[in-house]
Parts: C-alpha cells; sequence; structure tokens
C-alpha cells in the first residue's frame, strides 16, 4: 500500500508542476516556452529508460529546468534553482528529491565553449541531454532565431567572428548575432552529450545544421 501511495503522491507532484510550467510558459514567444518544456520532459524521459535513470527527478528537472532561466533574469544563475526549490517544498516533495532537482537546474545550462558543466548523477545527464538535443537540428535553428530576434541581434553581420566565450560573463554578453551563436554553442554540443542515445540523435541534428549553414551562406553571397 505504501509503494501505491508513494507512486499516486509523485504523479500528484508532477501533473501539478506540468500545470504550472504550462501556465507560466504557455505564451513566451522566445523559443523557451512550454512546449521546449515539454520536449525535454519527453527525450529526458526516454534517455532516462535507456540509462537507467530516475523517472521522478529527470521529469521534475525537465520540467522546471527553465523556470527562471538567467537569459531572462539579469544573469542571475541562482533564480531558476531558487524559484525550483520554493515550488516543490511548497507541494512537500521529499527534500532529497528537491535537493536533486535543484543540482541539475543549477549545472544544466550551457554557458560558454570554455566554461565546463558537469553532471554528477545518470538523472543530471539525461536532463543535460535533452535540453542540448532541443537546441539543435531543425527546432534548434528556429528556436535559435527566435531568440536572436527577441534579443534584437542581426541575423548575421558577416564582419563578425565566433568567439570560444572562457567566461560565462563574455558568453552572457556576447552580441555578435545568430550565425555566430551557432559557432559559439550549437555545432558544439554533439560533442557534449553524456549518453550514447543522445550521442546517436545529436549526430543526425549536427549534420542537418551545418547543411543549412552551408546553404545558408551561399544563399547570402548570391550563389544559390
Amino acid at each position: 500500500m505504501k509503494d501505491t501511495a508513494d507512486a499516486t503522491r509523485r504523479s500528484a507532484i508532477v501533473e501539478r508542476t506540468r500545470e504550472h510550467v504550462r501556465e507560466l510558459f504557455e505564451n513566451e514567444g522566445t523559443g523557451h516556452d512550454y512546449w521546449h518544456i515539454d520536449r525535454v520532459r519527453v527525450m529526458a524521459l526516454r534517455l532516462a529508460d535507456e540509462e537507467g535513470a530516475d523517472a521522478f527527478v529527470v521529469e521534475l528537472a525537465a520540467l522546471l529546468h527553465d523556470i527562471a532561466d538567467w537569459k531572462f533574469h539579469d544573469g542571475d544563475l541562482t533564480a531558476g534553482p531558487r524559484r525550483a526549490r520554493a515550488w516543490l517544498t511548497e507541494l512537500e516533495t521529499d527534500p532529497a528529491v528537491v535537493d536533486h532537482v535543484v543540482e541539475i537546474i543549477e549545472n544544466v545550462s550551457f554557458k560558454g565553449a570554455g566554461v565546463a558543466t558537469p553532471m554528477r548523477t545518470v538523472e543530471g545527464s539525461v536532463v543535460q541531454d535533452a535540453d542540448r538535443l532541443d537546441a539543435i537540428g531543425a527546432i534548434g535553428i528556429a528556436r535559435t532565431f527566435a531568440y536572436g530576434g527577441h534579443r534584437n541581434q542581426p541575423i548575421h553581420d558577416p564582419r563578425a567572428t565566433p568567439e570560444p566565450h572562457e567566461s560565462f560573463e563574455a558568453y552572457r554578453d556576447s552580441a555578435g548575432g545568430t550565425i555566430c551563436h551557432f559557432h559559439e554553442k550549437l555545432l558544439l554540443l554533439r560533442d557534449r552529450m553524456h549518453t550514447d542515445a543522445a550521442r546517436r540523435i545529436a549526430e543526425e541534428r549536427h549534420r542537418y545544421m551545418e547543411a543549412f549553414l552551408e546553404r545558408f551562406h551561399r544563399e547570402w553571397e548570391g550563389l544559390a
């Protein structure tokens, strides 16, 4: 009976969290909307199944990974973890689960080419992989241009040179344009996946981005 009660309680926590996140992000327009979060959730659970990860921790971390993204909170890396902890504590979630989810959220985001973002647990690895998979391929391309528009960045400035940012501050303040962002982040993600399944998926999505960029530059130069 205890196992059944625990499963029911966990299911209720997940469902309330999904509803909460949907309300927060339903009409978000920068590519970090509810459907991004849901895609990360679905992919993270797929990877969790292959890797034998705790699905409850994975699903909560995926749902809450963008709850207060630093990109929309003046670069504050602590905003998301604080909001996630407050929410899960309000739901009377097991403190060990809360700590684990918060740890994942603290480390999940890309912070620059030269900044390590390791994950201590398999749960963190699959959530980070799932989030990064949603940043590449066809959907990643669409999200990148949506975010670039939000930041009033040019689509492309051929005078700009991509930079391998060695600090979070340098990455945060980058303004080289959307095409630069491919080289400063998206094309690096394939080689930063943790799991075998994510690496397989990333390989195809990476090739798609390379083909897109080749076509983009041909059209830019009037060659196609």
